[in-house]
């Protein structure tokens, strides 16, 4: 596995961690900013992490109240996540990047590239949540429940023991701005490239969902893998990089 490096940024009070992998020859792009969803930690993206680092920079984060800091004093909002990512990325000295973010984390990085344009080249969007028309915390957790049936037990196991350190009462904390997070017009107003990825048998990202979210961007690309489940980019890491790298390579 390549050699990474942790780094621990203060923004605002909190704690931000981002595991940099430097590429494994000279970089063709701007680096990639993986960003986890809700009750996850960087663990379940460190598949995708290797495989993109083949050919860029790779910044997986932490956000706060997500892994071993102490968890904010007050409820962070979808924005307020999205502005401490940027000013982290700032810190670290990144100028461009491509946010990657899987599902709660696809909220972070839309809110991110809206607030900070300039500093987000394209976006990719992995299993996206939450569909407009299943905006409900049952209909999200029966989804969720039939999704663990379909995951491998090594995801399974990654989700399980990042939800147990990240604790009930963060989880529940941040599943309340998720649920009301409108993304798709977030991505209606975002004037980078968009991708939206999901896996053909993800319960929770639904392909109607997916397809409405590429066909609302100004420049969106849908791309589906098929007979794979919610956390594609830990079952099927170097399909999912094929299809980022080939994204990428597009010319504007």
């Amino acid at each position: 596995m390549p050699s990474t490096l942790l780094r621990t940024v203060q923004v605002s009070g909190c704690t931000v961690r981002v595991r940099t992998t430097p590429a494994a020859s000279p970089a063709v792009g701007p680096p990639f900013v993986l960003v986890h969803g809700l009750g996850m930690t960087h663990r379940y993206l460190d598949r995708l992490r290797v495989e993109l680092a083949a050919d860029a920079d790779v910044h997986a984060v932490d956000l706060p109240g997500f892994g071993p800091d102490p968890r904010p004093r007050v409820p962070l909002e979808v924005e307020d996540q999205a502005a401490l990512l940027v000013e982290a990325l700032r810190t670290l000295g990144l100028t461009s990047c491509v946010p990657v973010g899987h599902s709660m984390g696809v909220q972070f990085v839309a809110a991110a590239a809206l607030q900070a344009p300039d500093l987000v080249d394209r976006v990719v969007l992995m299993g996206p949540v939450v569909d407009r028309r299943r905006r409900t915390v049952v209909q999200q957790a029966a989804a969720l429940a039939l999704d663990t049936a379909r995951e491998t037990a090594s995801a399974d196991l990654l989700v399980l023991t990042d939800y147990a350190r990240t604790g009930m009462r963060w989880y529940v904390r941040q599943l309340v701005p998720m649920m009301r997070f409108p993304l798709e017009r977030a991505v209606e107003r975002l004037d980078c490239p968009v991708l939206v990825l999901r896996g053909g048998r993800d319960p929770v990202a639904r392909r109607p969902w997916c397809l409405e979210l590429a066909q609302r961007a100004r420049e969106g690309i849908f791309v589906e893998l098929e007979g794979q489940p919610h956390v594609v980019q830990h079952t099927a890491a170097p399909r999912v990089a094929t299809e980022i790298l080939s994204f990428c390579r597009r010319e504007r």
